[in-house]
């Protein structure tokens, strides 16, 4: 024992002799013993751990936590709503090209505008959109007043010709009247689908976690996003099959935040094609026109 100048100690108090004859303390089997119960403990945490729902490494049904998290991701887009959304997909079936709708979704109207790019091999194309839980309509190009003389400005001049963001979109919708619209109902084509997910992703309450954790859905894995911390979330499925494989059983992806926040989701489209939908910036200033939805 060492003791320094400057703190105060006591000196240990004398131990009896031991007695002549009497064996020592078996030191040797009381270290073996603790190793053996230091080791039985590491085992059981370790066995712990690695339990589903626990923090293992891979896929398994969501524990009630996860349940928990995956019951409120739903609402919580609700909250977030007006949203600033990215949708991508695939130009076609082949996986040629792609798609790229920007747009913003209000929730509580069930409604998004949005520009829309498609890019191939052989074209780029661009406009607006809007659509709704009924279907879509796609925005004419500006015309030319009916009589005007070139060179002679018209009492409505045309927009500016390029709208890539969705704040673009937006002001560019709330210049047009209703008949400048095209409405059509959805279709099964991946866009239809794609933009139909968008409306429809969010709920105005949670979901039952009882009854979702009951319908399927699996943590796939753990993923950051923007330096940010996400669960990824395989769907509910409508027939559970404990054989099935977790690629192929949900057509559904999810990331989510340890707050239940939604952050991305993902559709299969066709085997081994998706459609992603980010949720790239939540409470926007920017509002959803009433176009093409009202009169006038």
């Amino acid at each position: 024992m060492r003791f320094s100048p400057h703190e105060p100690h006591e000196l240990p108090e004398p131990q009896p002799p031991r007695e002549p004859g009497k064996p020592r303390e078996p030191r040797k089997k009381i270290w073996v013993a603790a190793i053996a119960a230091t080791t039985a403990l590491a085992g059981a945490l370790t066995a712990l751990l690695l339990l589903p729902g626990n923090g293992g490494t891979s896929p398994h049904p969501v524990s009630a936590d996860e349940a928990q998290r995956l019951a409120l991701a739903r609402f919580r887009a609700y909250e977030a709503s007006p949203a600033e959304v990215t949708v991508r997909l695939p130009a076609t079936e082949t996986g040629d090209g792609t798609i790229t709708v920007r747009a913003v979704v209000d929730h509580h109207a069930h409604r998004a505008v949005g520009a829309y790019e498609i890019v191939d091999d052989t074209r780029t194309l661009q406009g607006l959109l809007a659509w709704d839980q009924e279907g879509i309509a796609v925005a004419r190009p500006p015309a030319a007043a009916p009589g005007a003389e070139p060179g002679r400005t018209t009492t409505r001049p045309p927009a500016p010709d390029i709208v890539t963001t969705a704040a673009q979109a937006v002001r560019r919708a709330g210049t047009l009247k209703r008949e400048e619209w095209t409405r059509r109902p959805y279709s099964t084509a991946p866009l239809d689908r794609a933009l139909r997910l968008v409306v429809s992703v969010a709920a105005d309450r949670p979901d039952n976690a009882a009854l979702l954790a009951r319908s399927g859905p699996l943590w796939l894995r753990d993923e950051r996003l923007d330096g940010h911390g996400y669960g990824v979330f395989s769907g509910p499925r409508p027939t559970p099959s404990g054989s099935a494989s977790p690629a192929d059983d949900s057509t559904l992806t999810y990331w989510i935040d340890a707050d239940g926040n939604l952050r991305r989701v993902t559709a299969r489209m066709s085997p081994g094609h998706y459609a992603t939908v980010d949720f790239v910036a939540t409470r926007v200033r920017t509002v959803v026109p009433g176009a093409p939805w009202t009169k006038g």
